[in-house]
């Protein structure tokens, strides 16, 4: 037989009591808990992190301008490719010279002391070239004018050296912002040439140049402008530098191997692309490879990987090295552009956590005092990989295939995969 059922009567939501004198109303909705903040969100809430962060990326998008917009702008001008491609070069070059030297004026100065006035001198130069290019001066004037160039601070180096000063002590803290700034580096170089090319194609030839002049200075002014989270000056550090410092020599020569990576597959994509009658489309498919890295570095930086930095790289240079393989088979057993699209975005997502745990290591062993010219020497060590990268991959375009020239990344990150190898401790490289 059914049994009735009875509702029972439900809490009341407030009850109202006195107490003396004083009338109490008790609740009883259940509080909701609250979910902790996550590692970024975490991260920006400190002090003066936001401030700092806007005007660096500001001035930290036009790195990935001002090359396409010179190559776009002298090409367009003066009809050659050949030209603009030397001009570049040597602003590559000055930089991979000047820039160890602004860096180490910085760390004994202070970054406002110095980075602002070293970005002005390297906005007149672009202002400059604009000028010669626009009044058709001599080609000497070009190289002159990118070279001035070269002054331009390593706004990457200098928010990274930020963040090791705000979060001195705090390791999980620090893996979070290096990871941050390497996604940072790869969405401003993702929307930077795409951006250059868009102005300067819309507009007018100079106009890339025009407006990543512009971004740099008010950037610069912003981020300088944060006294408060600027890391102290070190007049006379008693350290030694950093190029001569153990475990730094043989990171740069990773550096090196990597920047060779990043160099030869710009020009080998562009290649493959141009063959298959889609050269338009090689920036979207390189802006897929950044997107990649951009994720896996924003992903990297909120889990907490295991063991030291010495341990994890070889195994991220790995996976680095593997991945890359997936382009040379996409490239040379169907070769479609669209599938070669896919396997550069999984590529791609190797290398902000190989890159993270790079910088990581540099600031580990950089000597007290002088992070922001080991930093900039681990930066100068990618630009000359990029440059050797870049001749590299033309050669083989040239004289062979693009196809096979997909296998000079591959070559290229095998060459890092034992360096690393060779660098790790006796312990650690049993393990790996």
């Amino acid at each position: 037989m059914p049994q009735p059922t009875f509702a029972r009567p439900s809490r009341p939501a407030a009850f109202p009591t006195v107490t003396a004198d004083a009338l109490v109303v008790a609740d009883f909705h259940p509080r909701a808990r609250r979910r902790p903040p996550g590692p970024y969100r975490r991260l920006l809430s400190t002090p003066g992190a936001r401030a700092f962060t806007i005007g660096n990326l500001l001035a930290r998008l036009p790195m990935g301008m001002f090359s396409v917009s010179a190559v776009v702008m002298i090409a367009g001008t003066r009809g050659s490719y050949a030209l603009a491609g030397a001009v570049t070069a040597t602003g590559l070059a000055a930089t991979a010279l000047v820039a160890p030297w602004t860096a180490r004026l910085v760390d004994r100065h202070g970054q406002a002391g110095v980075a602002l006035p070293a970005t002005l001198v390297a906005a007149l130069g672009s202002l400059a070239l604009v000028l010669c290019v626009r009044h058709d001066a001599p080609d000497w004037t070009l190289f002159a004018a990118y070279a001035a160039t070269a002054t331009t601070p390593n706004t990457g180096g200098m928010a990274r050296a930020r963040w090791a000063h705000l979060l001195k002590g705090d390791a999980d803290a620090l893996h979070t912002a290096n990871s941050f700034e390497q996604a940072a580096d790869e969405l401003c170089f993702m929307l930077g040439p795409v951006l250059a090319a868009s102005l300067c194609t819309a507009l007018f030839p100079e106009a890339g140049t025009l407006v990543g002049v512009v971004l740099l200075v008010v950037g610069m002014l912003l981020f300088t402008a944060q006294r408060s989270t600027e890391p102290p000056a070190r007049p006379l550090p008693r350290t030694k530098a950093p190029i001569r410092a153990p475990g730094i020599p043989p990171l740069l020569a990773v550096c090196l191997a990597m920047g060779g990576i990043f160099g030869a597959m710009e020009v080998v994509t562009i290649a493959f692309a141009d063959a298959q009658g889609h050269r338009t489309a090689a920036g979207v498919v390189l802006a897929l490879q950044a997107t990649g890295s951009c994720a896996a570095g924003l992903l990297y930086g909120a889990l907490r990987p295991a063991g030291p930095a010495e341990e994890r790289l070889p195994w991220c240079v790995a996976a680095m090295t593997a991945l890359l393989t997936l382009p040379l088979l996409a490239a040379s057993l169907t070769g479609s552009l669209p599938l070669l699209a896919v396997t550069l975005l999984i590529a791609g997502m190797a290398t902000a956590p190989t890159m993270v745990t790079t910088m990581t290591l540099v600031q580990h062993r950089t000597p007290e005092g002088r992070l922001n010219e080991g930093m900039t020497l681990a930066v100068t060590g990618l630009l000359g990989g990029i440059a050797c990268g870049s001749a590299v991959g033309g050669w083989m375009v040239e004289h062979t295939s693009p196809t096979a020239a997909y296998g000079v990344p591959v070559t290229a990150a095998a060459a890092a995969l034992l360096l690393t190898l060779l660098l790790l401790p006796g312990r650690a490289r049993g393990r790996a």
